[in-house]
């Protein structure tokens, strides 16, 4: 299956957009092959038919996901920023699909791709940047969207998603990848079931 990669440079394109937007865009630059490697192994990738990410970036992630994808497998990227997305437009591979939008509306955009119930949302947008009325607002359309197993993992320098998703989804896994500039905290649930039963 061919695909078109990123080019060479998307560090400055990810640099660039952060000094744009800096309260949209989590880091300075794209994350590791460490850090992806982890966010692949705890969103469980190697079954799933259905998945979104949320605040792709440039596209480094995004391409670690679709390697670990089935083939089967749907890609949704989800990004405000639009020179990200016309860089995620770049990549080739008929799995994945881009909506330039925000992830308080999932729900609404995962109903008009027409994707089943979520098997994983792995996040990188800023949850510390953001009221904490919206970031309650994203994760509980993070849990809605999910099928019943679904993992929702989140990758982050503060602390601010896991307290939180706490209030959602019951008490993370809590991981810390310090082969990353700058390192980051990752934070996974593994189904809705905590939060269906109202364990906190």
């Amino acid at each position: 299956m061919k695909r078109l990669l990123p080019q060479p440079d998307q560090r400055i394109d990810f640099l660039r957009g952060f000094l744009r937007r800096p309260h949209q865009v989590g880091s300075v630059i794209p994350s590791s092959r460490f850090l992806e490697r982890r966010l692949v192994e705890l969103a469980e990738l190697a079954d799933a038919r259905a998945v979104v990410e949320l605040g792709p970036g440039t596209g480094g992630t995004t391409l670690a996901l679709l390697r670990a994808l089935p083939g089967q497998a749907r890609l949704l990227a989800i990004e405000l920023e639009p020179e990200f997305v016309r860089l995620l437009g770049r990549i080739r591979d008929p799995r994945l699909a881009v909506e330039r939008g925000s992830a308080a509306e999932l729900t609404a955009i995962v109903a008009a791709h027409g994707l089943p119930p979520l098997d994983a949302v792995i996040s990188g947008i800023p949850f510390s940047t953001m009221e904490a009325e919206h970031g309650r607002r994203i994760l509980g359309q993070i849990r809605d969207a999910l099928a019943p197993d679904g993992r929702f993992v989140a990758y982050q320098v503060r602390d601010r998603v896991g307290e939180l998703g706490a209030e959602v989804f019951g008490r993370p896994r809590i991981e810390l990848e310090l082969r990353n500039i700058p390192p980051v905290r990752i934070f996974s649930w593994h189904g809705r079931a905590a939060s269906e039963s109202g364990a906190a």
